[in-house]
């Protein structure tokens, strides 16, 4: 797992589920300890660009709803309020360790666009150049269908292909990609590492999300489909612990790891 150590451009990707608490609010030890490891991987001169999902679990848990909207205003509303939250939080804590960090809110028409996208991706290289940590998320607030459809596992795997990273570390709530679904089948087994993702890798990925977020593993094998033909690495680990990332920087294997093809 060496490869890990020779990225030097990393998008990480956090979910909902690694940020908050069962009952939505911010997990802030998790999101402290975050960002002290990404701040130290950027010390140590890896360029930095964070997907960070939860502007709408923490809205809901900010605005003390029991459970997350089921109606579009009512969820684009918790993701106006969340997103602030989560930018505070954000900024007060990298800044704690010299950091500056931006916001980027995207949008799939954006990046379908090729002005716009030009324009995105102008952006993102002025941001890394400045020794800037872009933060970026989906534009749910305003965007009917990136709340419906959209997740942020496909969105990191894009953003990984618009800056160019040769790394995408997709951290969630599970250890990585299984024979079968580990909560439900004792006798599921870690799969370390994917040369190819064939129909087999797309059986086991079967599943939903936790009741927080969007996604599930298949959404981060859709992800792998977009990154990894781009000649972007990605890990799937369980960011419980976010120490972990200096782990794989040591070369421990860990999580599942989809080595990138060449770029044609």
């Amino acid at each position: 797992m060496g490869e890990f150590r020779q990225i030097k451009r990393l998008v990480v990707k956090v979910g909902s589920s690694t940020l908050t608490h069962e009952n939505g609010m911010v997990n802030i030890r998790r999101i402290e300890h975050l960002v002290k490891v990404l701040s130290d991987i950027r010390n140590s001169g890896k360029e930095i660009v964070l997907v960070s999902s939860g502007a709408i679990a923490i809205g809901v848990g900010k605005l003390g709803l029991k459970e997350k909207p089921k109606d579009i205003p009512g969820k684009q509303a918790c993701a106006a309020v969340g997103q602030c939250e989560l930018m505070y939080l954000y900024d007060k804590l990298f800044g704690e360790y010299n950091h500056n960090v931006a916001q980027v809110l995207l949008t799939r028409d954006v990046v379908e666009n090729s002005a716009r996208k030009e324009n995105v991706v102008n952006t993102f290289d002025k941001l890394l150049e400045m020794g800037i940590i872009p933060i970026v998320n989906e534009n749910d607030t305003v965007s009917i269908e990136e709340i419906k459809f959209g997740d942020n596992d496909t969105l990191s795997a894009i953003v990984a292909n618009l800056v160019n990273a040769d790394g995408l570390l997709l951290l969630t709530d599970i250890e990585g990609l299984y024979t079968a679904n580990p909560r439900e089948n004792p006798d599921a087994v870690l799969i370390e590492r994917v040369e190819k993702i064939d129909d087999y890798i797309l059986s086991v990925a079967s599943g939903a999300g936790s009741s927080r977020g969007t996604g599930g593993m298949i959404t981060k094998i859709h992800a792998a489909e977009i990154a990894v033909p781009n000649g972007v690495n990605m890990w799937i680990i369980n960011g419980d612990n976010p120490d972990k990332m200096y782990r794989l920087l040591d070369g421990e294997k860990l999580g599942t790891y989809f080595k990138a093809y060449e770029k044609q």
